[in-house]
């Protein structure tokens, strides 16, 4: 996943998260890796990696009953232990805009804006995947350049370059817009301009037309990602691992469902002032950084 100006997901999963796994970075912390033992990792390995906590998953021509009749010679041997006990602890709601400012060596600064979004498995997730498409493009360099934050960030030359993720997660997470500045820039002049539009897409909302290139979009890009049978089978293991088989393949029946209301509605509901994350990093000169 994509962090707070690439710094590892560190700094977004620690301040939007305080009570949730998603707190910690996917492979721990320094310290953690350095006080884990040998047998802290086997351990885990042999926890969570075995057949009741995993799917085989097969996409191509081929014959079904021959396939399982292989899966089952190449995997039956492997003993299987009790699935692991599920954890999770449900991230309180947040109250109040929570903000961090970084400094680092470099010339570039960011901007960074995150709420919280839904589990993939609830309807808003799709309202808020076209929402997305209507800000910052569909996820394709050539519908980017037409979306609302292109043209209200770059073609005014407050920015290099703005992109968004939301990204599919068992539990409620984070919906990211990067903003990169120019050199000659500010972040707040980045902030000003990214919080207007998004005031003016919870007010106005979107036309039919604009609607409609979004879905179109986006559905598109999803047909584009689930082209070749590596990635279809990379959607039906998502699909496992989300808890509903049939998430991949109704993925784009569920984005063409979406109506205008549905995107300002989801805009003004998750996006609110009171839910915002926000993230600065300020360049500093590394030659200051140097100086003892």
């Amino acid at each position: 996943g994509l962090g707070f100006f690439g710094v590892e997901d560190r700094i977004g999963h620690a301040v939007g998260f305080r009570v949730h796994g998603y707190h910690h970075e996917i492979i721990g912390d320094e310290a953690d890796l350095r006080a884990m033992t040998r047998d802290d990792l086997y351990h885990h390995y042999r926890r969570h990696y075995n057949p009741a906590n995993a799917a085989a998953i097969a996409v191509g021509a081929f014959d079904s009953d021959e396939m399982l009749a292989k899966i089952e010679r190449l995997f039956a041997s492997i003993e299987a232990s009790a699935a692991p006990a599920l954890f999770s602890r449900a991230e309180p709601a947040q109250s109040g805009e929570r903000r961090v400012v970084v400094e680092r060596p470099g010339k570039t600064a960011f901007f960074e804006l995150c709420h919280r979004a839904p589990a993939a498995d609830h309807e808003d997730w799709f309202k808020l995947q076209i929402m997305n498409a209507i800000l910052s493009g569909s996820g394709g360099a050539s519908d980017n350049k037409t979306s609302r934050l292109y043209r209200a960030l770059v073609k005014t030359e407050i920015a290099a370059g703005v992109g968004a993720w939301l990204t599919p997660t068992v539990d409620p997470y984070l919906y990211s817009i990067i903003v990169t500045l120019r050199d000659d820039r500010q972040p707040p002049e980045a902030e000003e301009a990214l919080l207007a539009e998004i005031a003016r897409l919870q007010a106005d909302g979107v036309s039919d037309a604009e609607l409609e290139k979004a879905r179109k979009q986006t559905r598109a890009a999803f047909a584009y990602s689930a082209e070749s049978v590596t990635e279809q089978a990379y959607g039906l293991a998502q699909s496992f691992i989300l808890g509903d088989v049939h998430w991949f393949d109704r993925y784009s029946e569920r984005l063409m469902a979406v109506s205008a209301e549905d995107v300002r509605e989801v805009a003004n509901r998750y996006l609110a002032p009171q839910k915002r994350v926000v993230g600065i990093l300020n360049p500093t000169d590394p030659a200051e950084e140097a100086t003892p």
